[in-house]
């Protein structure tokens, strides 16, 4: 073969399959594994994706990478920059190597399950490749932010976050197991490749790469950069599969897809909203949170929802109005509840950031105003007690954020009663999506659950600090020491 022009073996080289002869196809590919619409194997011929590379390229490729990152690592790590970065943007990158790195390694988990049980040879191939991705990918991210471990110990919540039972660790792990870990092989790639890395990691590693420049931080994106040409690749896996499903089985491709849009759409306005409209250093913000949703997944991810045959998600109004108002709401919580987190939040309210916040939300100082102002009152005069929580707040058993309405008229909090239990719901989508599978669900505790169960003890803000493993050094304070509501 290595004589052979790579034309002429590539493709009989990817569809290599087998007739399985001591057990049967269904045996080697059980449906709960492969394949919830139960397609018959001759549907699955038909899948192709459009980016083509053999693993001689790919390993090439991926050498050169990181021979080129890893010298970026070295000569900033020189510089010494994360030493005397903002503050601010210190919360940004903790941020996301926490949340982001462990992850990498459910997607890797995901991709193993696509090379094992995909219903295609041709799959089974690139998805290798994707796992192979992955790995790269959490091995990046777990390495990277260790050297400034013996500089702040919340960096060490890259590696620690997922195997705690901090609030939003309960939120991403649900999210993740859903979407990634818990359904057969087609709907995994959908909800991975299709929705979580076309439509919402060009937010984070993309918008961040192009702010983490912006900051000066050369190290940070350049790894994001790094990363998403990865993702680019092997994210065209969950159109491929669409295509398939478009002509066999559309109502459930739809379905997975409304409900991963809004499972994803949830934890990314944790990881993207609040570091983009309010810890990003107002003189380095271009776009706010909204204007990259409107590009990134509003317009172009819409549009490409609809070229692949799909509808629009039936809760989408009900998006538009949490683009413009979710993420402030998990911003005002998480910083009240900043000693839960591993990171300094930055309150990003100063007179000139509301006046951005203003321009970018013209309804912001309507909704978050008046209830910023009493804080930063509260602030200015040291009354820092006043500032913080003295209780848990209720959480959704299906997203399980925070239950928080921005409006009068929102919709009170749903319920829905099975086996004896009320589930309590923040939104119309996160009950649809609990109904739609309530086996799947049931029996999950959300924080307040735990706490009412007796697992949180002594039941009060400290028991819960240290039920989510959150120690003194760790637990999170304002990132600017309050510096913004002095200058108010």
């Amino acid at each position: 073969m290595p004589h052979l022009k790579r034309e002429d073996w590539f493709d009989l080289g990817r569809r290599l399959d087998w007739t399985p002869g001591y057990v049967s196809r269904d045996e080697l590919f059980p449906e709960f594994a492969t394949d919830a619409s139960a397609l018959p194997s001759e549907a699955w011929e038909e899948w192709d994706e459009p980016y083509k590379v053999s693993f001689r390229e790919y390993v090439d490729i991926q050498r050169q990478k990181d021979e080129g990152l890893y010298g970026v690592k070295t000569a900033v790590g020189r510089a010494r920059y994360v030493e005397g970065a903002d503050p601010r943007w210190r919360a940004i990158i903790k941020e996301h190597y926490g949340v982001a790195s462990v992850a990498e390694y459910f997607a890797g988990l995901s991709e193993a399950k696509l090379a094992r049980f995909a219903p295609s040879a041709s799959w089974r191939s690139v998805a290798t490749i994707g796992m192979l991705d992955e790995i790269r990918h959490g091995q990046l991210q777990l390495f990277f932010p260790h050297s400034y471990v013996k500089l702040d110990e919340q960096f060490d919540w890259a590696q620690k976050m997922y195997h705690t039972n901090e609030w939003g660790t309960i939120a991403a792990r649900s999210m993740f197991s859903d979407l990634f870990l818990a359904g057969s092989a087609v709907d995994a790639a959908i909800a991975e490749t299709f929705v979580f890395e076309t439509a919402f990691t060009n937010l984070q590693f993309l918008g961040m790469a192009s702010d983490a420049l912006k900051a000066g931080d050369i190290e940070f994106s350049s790894l994001l950069q790094s990363i998403q040409t990865d993702e680019a690749r092997h994210s065209q896996q969950g159109a491929a599969v669409i295509e398939v499903l478009r002509k066999h089985d559309p109502d459930h491709a739809q379905y997975v897809v409304d409900k991963s849009v809004w499972r994803t759409w949830k934890v990314f306005t944790l990881l993207t909203g609040m570091p983009m409209d309010y810890y990003m250093p107002l003189e380095h913000r271009v776009h706010s949170f909204k204007e990259f949703m409107e590009e990134m997944v509003l317009d172009q991810f819409s549009k490409y929802m609809l070229d692949s045959g799909l509808k629009l998600p039936w809760y989408w109004d009900q998006l538009l109005d949490e683009v413009d108002n979710f993420h402030h709401s998990m911003h005002l919580g998480s910083w009240t509840y900043r000693p839960t987190l591993w990171w300094d939040p930055a309150a990003g309210v100063s007179p000139e950031e509301r006046e951005w916040l203003a321009v970018k939300y013209p309804k912001w100082e309507q909704t978050w105003g008046p209830k910023w102002d009493v804080i930063t009152e509260n602030a200015r005069a040291g009354r820092e007690d006043l500032t913080l929580p003295s209780t848990l707040p209720v959480t959704c058993n299906m997203c399980h954020l925070p239950i928080t309405v921005w409006s009068a008229h929102a919709a009170p909090v749903r319920t829905t009663q099975r086996g004896g239990r009320r589930y309590r719901f923040c939104s119309e989508p996160c009950q649809w999506i609990f109904d739609q599978e309530p086996e799947k669900y049931h029996g999950h505790l959300s924080l307040i659950d735990r706490f009412v169960a007796g697992h949180i003890q002594p039941p009060n803000l400290e028991g819960a600090l240290a039920y989510m493993g959150i120690t003194p050094g760790v637990a999170g304070k304002d990132a600017l020491d309050y510096a913004w509501a002095r200058t108010a």
